[in-house]
């Protein structure tokens, strides 16, 4: 069985306290671990809200302005540190949407104007760079305690 299956079955904290104990004298080699699954969770929450936004490398790339090869190097490496609070936010963002929405309207709810935002989309707000107001446009879009009966 490889390390890795064995690690896989272990609790969360288990796992991380027998890593810590395996390596607890080699603090470069636990910040290098960390660094990668930090790059790694980065990279793949990123590649889940492109696809579930349904936005292409370009449209992407577009949106955060740069280059869609830098884009690709962020689903491949994993999003540079300047932009994992954006990233952060797009990613909360997108489990509120695939949390409350079928995941086949996500696409069209995100380029929906929204009233109270006079006209503007989510799409607007991530091209515009602001990723707060994206985030607590999604958490007021589902404050289901605001609905009264």
């Amino acid at each position: 069985m490889s390390a890795a299956t064995t690690i896989g079955k272990l609790d969360p904290e288990v796992a991380a306290e027998q890593i810590f104990t395996a390596h607890k004298h080699e603090g470069a080699w636990l910040d290098a671990f960390t660094e990668s699954l930090d790059r790694r969770r980065s990279r793949e929450s990123f590649a889940r809200t492109i696809e579930v936004w349904n936005l292409s490398q370009a449209e992407a790339a577009r949106f955060f302005g740069v280059s869609r090869q830098a884009v690709g190097k962020w689903l491949r490496h994993g999003v540079p540190p300047e932009r994992a609070g954006a990233v952060s936010d797009l990613a909360a963002a997108t489990d509120l949407l695939v949390l409350h929405l079928k995941r086949d309207r996500i696409p069209a709810v995100v380029r929906r104007p929204i009233q109270v935002l006079n006209g503007i989309t989510l799409i607007d707000l991530l091209a515009q760079g602001d990723t707060r107001t994206l985030l607590a446009t999604c958490r007021d879009m589902f404050r289901f305690e605001r609905v009264h009966a």
